[in-house]
């Protein structure tokens, strides 16, 4: 299998990943938890584990995700709070039905909310 290598600064380390990962999800795409109550829109996307080691460890280890899949960046948000959260492929669903998303930082990578999904902002795409 071909892989290919990139720094990821959450792990403080360079990470082996395919060459080519297939990512559910897109930049701008509203996901939900499977199993926590929270959604956010996709900022961005890690082709596999690509965060600490201790973030990895704190996970309990009866649902701790494999590291070789997708891992994205949300702008989330529950009923109490917005943050920002680092989700496993496996544990994300497709939630665009539900309207926007109302994290306070969206304004700062997307354009408006339409047809179900945001789109990044000029000049911010890689």
């Amino acid at each position: 299998m071909h892989r290919s290598q990139f720094f990821s600064p959450q792990a403080g380390r360079t990470i082996e990943a395919p060459l080519h990962a297939s990512a559910r999800f897109a930049v701008g795409e509203v996901v939900r938890h499977r199993l926590f109550d929270f959604r956010g829109v996709v900022f961005d996307i890690d082709p596999v584990f690509a965060n600490s080691e201790e973030w990895y460890e704190s996970i309990p280890a009866a649902v701790r995700p494999s590291r070789e899949q997708p891992f994205y960046h949300l702008l989330a948000e529950n009923s109490e709070s917005s943050y920002v959260a680092y989700v496993s492929q496996q544990n994300l669903m497709s939630d665009a039905e539900n309207g926007p998303v109302e994290h306070p930082q969206v304004g700062e990578l997307f354009d408006d909310f339409s047809e179900g999904r945001y789109r990044l902002r000029r000049g911010l795409s890689h």
